[in-house]
């Protein structure tokens, strides 16, 4: 067997005797040069699959996970705005004690989404129910239950919601206790109240 380096060189050797020969320059623009295309090609594409594979089981765990029901503008109201869906909902969660609580904007806009936050964030968000500011997300996010996603599903929902397009929306709130939403409100009473 031919050490590295002596393999190599024996390579290079044979190579550059083939470029000097017509003959050998033929074989090499007809066969080696389309190979050697096709390996980097593969290499570049490889990556790119595996991302593509992420995002698309990101989108099918979004979907499951029911992320557009509080997240979509109209949902609550009967009609979904498809259009910007993620993009964050006009109708809150009023907790008692707690405030009133609207789902955010999850599209990767700077201003009003997840636009400045990286993959990491937004796992650890959503299996810890920690935002990057050190706030603790409202009890209406099912963050206890999205704790047992495997690592690679909660980097998959990461990468799917920052691929998606970036929708500018505003969400109203959060509003604490005794503060007046400004927009529409579902309530949630304990029993016995």
């Amino acid at each position: 067997m031919l050490s590295k380096s002596l393999g190599s060189t024996w390579l290079s050797d044979r190579l550059m005797t083939l470029h000097r020969s017509n003959m050998g320059a033929a074989i090499m623009y007809k066969h080696l040069i389309p190979l050697l295309s096709a390996v980097v090609a593969a290499s570049i594409a490889l990556p790119a699959q595996a991302e593509d594979a992420a995002i698309a089981r990101g989108a099918y765990l979004v979907s499951v996970a029911g992320c557009g029901d509080c997240h979509t503008p109209g949902h609550f109201l009967g009609k979904p705005d498809l259009e910007r869906a993620l993009a964050g909902s006009e109708v809150g969660f009023e907790i008692p004690g707690l405030g009133t609580f609207y789902g955010p904007n999850l599209t990767p806009d700077m201003e009003t989404g997840l636009g400045k936050w990286s993959e990491a964030e937004i796992v650890a968000a959503i299996t810890t129910g920690v935002r990057p500011d050190g706030r603790v997300l409202a009890p209406a996010m099912p963050w206890m239950g999205f704790a047992n996603f495997t690592p690679e599903d909660a980097t998959a929902i990461a990468a799917f919601l920052k691929s998606r397009p970036p929708i500018s929306n505003k969400v109203p709130g959060p509003f604490g206790p005794g503060e007046q939403p400004t927009a529409f409100v579902m309530r949630i009473v304990p029993p016995g109240t």
